[in-house]
């Protein structure tokens, strides 16, 4: 690949993170949440391996890994969901309770409070987590760099 594919995907990888993690965590308050913040962060995977092939790909990313963190994103979103069980199966137990992520709005639509989803934000992390992993896995096994 040329060096300006290879400079710019250097250039353009943090914001695409960037970008990802912030649809991830403000999925309670705008359109996206855990699956478009995923696929967009699996995008920059699918950058390296275009890009810059077995150098980046094939030596720091592994299978293992991946199939690990894909494994822990849907283990977190299942326990998450057992956590409310109380009352039902993905109550959310932690909104309205004043502490970490259960700010209480007190009238009309969120101002854009970060803090007031109660277990959603938690939920999209998971959720972005596996979708990451999952993606990245199928675009590393499509690729076939990594046999």
């Amino acid at each position: 690949m040329s060096k300006i594919v290879k400079t710019i995907t250097s250039l353009v990888s943090l914001p695409i993170i960037v970008f990802g993690l912030y649809i991830i965590s403000h999925g309670h308050l705008t359109p996206g949440g855990g699956f478009a913040g995923g696929a967009i962060i699996a995008t920059f995977i699918t950058l390296l391996a275009v890009a810059f092939g077995k150098e980046i790909t094939g030596r720091n990313l592994s299978k293992q890994l991946l199939l690990l963190s894909e494994s822990l994103g849907i283990l977190t979103f299942i326990i998450l969901g057992f956590f409310g069980l109380s009352s039902t199966f993905f109550y959310n137990f932690l909104a309205n309770s004043g502490e970490i992520f259960g700010r209480t709005i007190l009238f009309g639509l969120n101002p854009g409070y970060i803090n007031s989803g109660g277990m959603i934000p938690l939920m999209n992390l998971a959720v972005g987590l596996e979708v990451f992993s999952a993606l990245s896995l199928i675009i590393l096994l499509m690729s076939k760099e990594n046999d």
